[in-house]
């Protein structure tokens, strides 16, 4: 994610652009802060690339999240992630074939906050599946309560595409990460402040490197 603490870094088009040639396979980045004609010009590069292009919305009512997923159809991408669910945002994906995983739990905040129960995440996942989810944009490591036990059941209990979002910024989370086997995950601000050592293109990488043991989606 082409993203520092929730928003699009301002020169997300030049990082990109060093990362052509990287390992990964996806890119993507926020509804915050890129004009929206600039937006549309990353998204068609990073398609260009041949790499499956992510926008994902940090918003909460209706209204902020119709105007998210809009600009994700305006701007050509493939998947949609973030937003609480909303019955107009899974049609509007439907209607122009974006793939659809929304937020679950109690989230706020900007960066954003998870809160709730395991058992009423997972409970209200599987009923989100059933109204039209693809999958689900996890806020495990922003999660209040007890992240690890969040993952291993949720990734176990959801049968869905599961994307762990935020704050993956060690190798021992990416070796969690890894035990879990979730469907993806997400790595944005951790590069921007050299957690993993390098260029942004050596660090992402790096990591591809170290999920190469496991198929894990990058």
């Amino acid at each position: 994610m082409l993203t520092y603490n929730d928003k699009t870094a301002a020169d997300a088009p030049q990082i990109f652009e060093s990362c052509r040639s990287c390992k990964a396979g996806y890119f993507g980045f926020k509804e915050e802060d890129l004009p929206l004609p600039e937006m549309k010009k990353l998204f068609a590069e990073i398609k260009k690339c041949g790499k499956t292009a992510v926008l994902e919305v940090v918003a909460y009512d209706e209204e902020s999240c119709l105007r998210g997923a809009q600009m994700a159809v305006d701007c050509g991408c493939d998947i949609l992630m973030g937003t609480m669910f909303y019955d107009s945002v899974n049609a509007l994906c439907k209607q122009h074939g974006l793939k659809y995983m929304p937020y679950v739990g109690e989230v706020y905040d900007r960066p954003s906050v998870l809160d709730g129960t395991v058992d009423g995440m997972i409970e209200e996942a599987n009923s989100l599946i059933e109204r039209g989810a693809d999958g689900f944009d996890l806020l495990a490591y922003r999660y209040t309560g007890d992240a690890h036990e969040l993952i291993r059941r949720f990734v176990a209990e959801v049968d869905a595409p599961v994307c762990l979002a935020g704050s993956v910024d060690s190798y021992d989370k990416l070796d969690e990460i890894l035990a879990a086997s979730p469907w993806a995950f997400t790595i944005g601000s951790a590069f921007f402040d050299n957690c993993f050592e390098g260029s942004f293109c050596e660090q992402i990488d790096k990591v591809c490197g170290h999920l190469e043991k496991a198929a894990v989606t990058v």
